[in-house]
């Protein structure tokens, strides 16, 4: 499929699945697939239309979808394995499509050889869509982006983090962190267009990070581990956690300040 085919796949999925549903969502269509982690019949049936479309198109690939995981413990081995494959995030911020914020996306990546050529994010809400190739470049509603030059003091810095324990945490010589907007499919463009300069994760699922990852660094930025190695969407636990970053020199700032005190434990 061309880039602009899977793009338009995303976005009428979004306009007959996902938005009929926004702030429309009756009773026995959301659950709980853990405490606190929701999921609706919408990212059900979104990602089931993805994944055919997908599978209609690369017979040969494997599809993560974040759902089909869930069912299926099998699918993460399959994935890593793969020669051809794609991540499919039917629904990020999915509690935020419940409680009605338009902070949500539909996010693919395609990957071969486990390394990410190609990824969309759409925020149907906001009618905004963010395309990457690798070593082309990053696109917002097809014009090229690049992320603005950070500052030079780090204590410009602005810093998000997922980890809600962590909001209002002041690393030496930074500002207090902030939560992000609670969507991967929301946080990577906001860092991409400069109104954050490094967002700290703790969970590192490959639907959550591959299409952002690649956005970032198209667009001049870094992502990589806590621990120091460049981010593999192929692993599942990575190094407690995931920084995302500005530029390279920015990260490694952050992580040498994080060094041991990020723990893979540690509550979103």
């Amino acid at each position: 499929m061309e880039t602009a085919e899977v793009l338009r796949l995303l976005q009428d999925v979004a306009a007959e699945v996902i938005t009929p549903r926004f702030r429309s969502l009756r009773s026995g269509q959301v659950h709980e697939k853990n405490p606190g982690d929701l999921v609706t019949v919408a990212d059900h049936e979104a990602e089931e239309r993805i994944t055919e479309a997908l599978l209609a198109a690369y017979p040969g690939a494997v599809v993560l979808g974040e759902e089909a995981s869930a069912a299926d413990p099998t699918l993460h081995d399959r994935f890593v394995a793969a020669d051809h494959a794609f991540t499919v995030d039917p629904v990020d911020g999915t509690k935020n499509f419940v409680h009605g914020s338009p902070d949500h996306a539909v996010m693919v990546a395609e990957l071969l050889h486990g390394v990410v050529q190609r990824s969309w994010i759409w925020q149907p809400q906001h009618l905004t869509a963010y395309v990457a190739e690798r070593g082309r470049g990053a696109f917002r509603d097809g014009m090229q982006i690049f992320r603005p030059t950070p500052s030079p003091v780090p204590r410009e810095w602005r810093g998000v983090t997922s980890r809600r324990a962590w909001v209002g945490r002041e690393l030496p010589g930074l500002r207090p962190l902030e939560l992000t907007w609670v969507c991967c499919g929301v946080d990577y463009p906001q860092l991409v267009r400069g109104y954050a300069d490094v967002v700290i994760y703790a969970r590192t699922q490959a639907w959550d990070h591959a299409p952002g990852s690649l956005l970032l660094t198209e667009a001049g930025g870094f992502v990589g581990t806590v621990d120091g190695q460049p981010y593999d969407p192929r692993r599942r636990s990575a190094g407690g956690g995931l920084v995302a970053a500005a530029r390279r020199e920015v990260y490694d700032t952050v992580t040498q300040l994080l060094g041991s005190e990020v723990s893979a434990a540690d509550p979103m």
